[in-house]
């Protein structure tokens, strides 16, 4: 990811939100916010990237974006809870 000019920088924002949205959502799903759930490696992310996006054209990463950001959305204020009542926000 490092190495994507600066051009593509899009491809680098949408693993940031597929990052995002996973954390948040596994948070919630485990019900449990230590920093390692939190903020775990980046290896899962690059892998949903290169798996399901990295041949995509340019407008369908920006959507692809978009859901993710949703999900991440949709997941956020349970995930802030559980972090929150964890002292980890």
């Amino acid at each position: 990811m490092q190495n994507i000019p600066l051009r593509q920088a899009y491809q680098r924002v949408l693993v940031q939100d597929i990052y995002r949205a996973e954390n948040l959502e596994r948070i919630v799903e485990t019900g449990e916010c230590a920093c390692e759930t939190r903020f775990p490696s980046w290896n899962e992310a690059e892998a949903i990237f290169s798996e399901y996006h990295e041949s995509a054209e340019r407008w369908e990463m920006l959507q692809a974006s978009d859901g993710y950001n949703r999900r991440a959305n949709a997941a956020r204020p349970a995930a802030k809870a559980i972090c929150e009542a964890a002292d980890n926000w």
